[in-house]
């Protein structure tokens, strides 16, 4: 098990400018037809400053950290062994190419299931905008196998 003493444990903060052409890219890879997250010039008829932020793209930002997983070593986590089990997000306002979005993560629950075979990591990330806006929320539940 995982030992509690790691609920409240929060990652170095990190801060990442969102790309234009990687959105780009990432709305082609997820078949996006909307032209307002490829197009600049539709993005902006449709009264976006720029092209918007799909949804799910915070988490491909979030990974651009550093060293992403540099945090299951001081947990004691064996990257291996690490299933994604669950992701949720709550959304508070759009995030467009230019933004600067700030990630600040935090763990907020740890236990385990299966007499210990399975050690569940709740893990909450606040994303906040240039303007210390809040821009969005996700939780993620991992999952580690033993034995």
């Amino acid at each position: 098990m995982i030992d509690r003493k790691y609920i409240g444990y929060t990652s170095p903060p990190f801060t990442t400018e969102v790309e234009r052409g990687r959105l780009r890219f990432f709305a082609q890879a997820i078949g996006e037809t909307d032209p307002v997250y490829t197009d600049e010039a539709a993005a902006r008829a449709a009264g976006h400053p720029s092209l918007p932020v799909p949804p799910t793209f915070f988490f491909c930002l979030e990974m651009d950290r550093p060293d992403p997983y540099g945090w299951f070593d001081d947990l004691g986590i064996d990257l291996p062994k690490v299933l994604h089990g669950e992701q949720r997000f709550v959304y508070h306002r759009l995030a467009h190419a230019g933004d600067r979005l700030r990630f600040d993560s935090t763990v907020v629950d740890l236990y385990e299931r299966k007499g210990g075979l399975l050690d569940f990591v709740v893990q909450d990330n606040v994303i906040t905008n240039q303007r210390d806006e809040r821009v969005a929320e996700f939780r993620r539940t991992l999952v580690i196998r033993h034995g």
